[in-house]
C-alpha cells in the first residue's frame, strides 16, 4: 500500500534485446508482483509484469519521449507475463497523455493512473540515467 491509499506498481525498463541501443532493446512493464521459486537446488527470481507496447518507431516529435500503452493480447486481455528479475535495468517513470479534457483530482488517484489514462510518455528527464537511456 502506498500511504494506505492503493498498490504502488511501479513500471520498469526490461532488457528485451541486449544487441539494440536505448528504447529499442528494452520495452516498459508495470511490476504487479515479485515472486522466486527453487527448481533442482537453482534460486528463479522473477516478477510478474504487465507489458506495454512503444507507439510509433521512435520518440515523439514534440516532446522527444517515447510514448507506450498497455499491451492487450488478441483476446483483448491484458498482456501479463513473467520475465526474470535479471532483465530488470532500472525504473521507468512514465506521464499520463491527458485528453482535452479537464482532470478532477477527486475522480483519479495517484495509484490508478496506470488503470485510467490510455496512453504514457517514457519520462527520459526524470534523472540522468534515464535521459541516457530512453532515447
Amino acid at each position: 500500500m502506498w500511504r494506505n491509499e492503493g498498490p504502488r506498481l511501479d513500471c520498469v525498463f526490461v532488457v528485451t534485446d541486449p544487441q539494440a541501443e536505448g528504447m529499442r532493446g528494452m520495452d516498459v512493464a508495470r511490476v504487479l508482483c515479485f515472486f522466486s521459486f527453487r527448481y533442482l537446488g537453482k534460486l528463479y527470481p522473477l516478477a510478474v509484469v504487465r507489458w506495454f507496447d512503444r507507439v510509433g518507431n521512435g520518440p515523439n516529435g514534440d516532446t522527444g519521449m517515447w510514448v507506450v500503452h498497455p499491451s492487450y493480447r488478441a483476446s483483448n486481455n491484458p498482456n501479463i507475463g513473467i520475465t526474470h528479475v535479471d532483465a530488470i535495468y532500472r525504473a521507468a517513470h512514465l506521464i499520463p497523455v491527458y485528453a482535452a479534457h479537464n482532470i478532477d483530482a477527486k475522480d483519479v488517484k495517484p495509484h490508478q493512473s496506470y488503470d485510467t489514462f490510455q496512453s504514457f510518455y517514457v519520462n527520459k528527464f526524470a534523472d540522468h540515467h534515464a535521459f541516457e537511456i530512453a532515447f
